[in-house]
């Protein structure tokens, strides 16, 4: 008699994780996919030829002593800018990527994904590019909201990392169940 009651108590709670599972699987199903094809993406970008991130260029010199200063580099990378990219797109900058073993210098602009590669000696242009990975990083986190909201602290990506990072480990610990509790029933 008891261990019948055993074996009901453990199918109920296999059918509540059962449920509990799918109704998790339904409702984030296209949040899933699109974490997993952008990760793929993300782990593959540097291997893409330079199509989802660039190779990154060198300068003259990787001794900070011959360079140009970062005000004077900023201008020319303004510059460039309105000349070869945008006269109306805003030049707030994201980030600006110092590689001195390269000798250079990379300005990500927070609109358009755009960055620029200069030499940090001479000034010249190395490259202009499209920061498709820089795209992809933010559909992947959440943080594409946050971007086209214009929401600057990150809200919208807390918030869907948190329900995403919980759905994996309610998936990791219901899906373990769905396969051991049937092998422990049978024992």
């Amino acid at each position: 008699m008891a261990l019948n009651y055993e074996r009901q108590r453990q199918a109920k709670i296999l059918r509540i994780f059962r449920k509990v599972h799918r109704w998790t699987g339904v409702g984030l199903f296209v949040f899933f996919f699109i974490v997993g094809v952008t990760g793929l993406l993300l782990g593959w970008k540097k291997n893409t030829g330079g199509y989802l991130l660039a190779k990154s260029y060198s300068g003259v010199s990787s001794q900070p002593k011959d360079w140009l200063s970062i005000d004077s580099l900023h201008t020319l990378a303004r510059k460039i800018f309105r000349d070869s990219i945008s006269s109306s797109l805003p030049m707030d900058l994201d980030r600006i990527d110092v590689r001195q073993d390269k000798g250079m210098v990379k300005f990500v602009f927070i609109r358009g994904f755009w960055g620029i590669q200069m030499d940090c000696t001479t000034g010249k242009l190395l490259h202009i590019e499209r920061r498709r990975a820089d795209f992809i990083e933010k559909v992947h986190d959440g943080s594409i909201l946050d971007y086209l909201l214009g929401t600057g602290n990150g809200q919208i990506k807390l918030a869907y990392t948190t329900i995403m990072g919980l759905a994996l480990i309610v998936f990791t610990i219901t899906g373990f169940w769905l396969w051991y509790g049937p092998k422990r029933m049978k024992r």
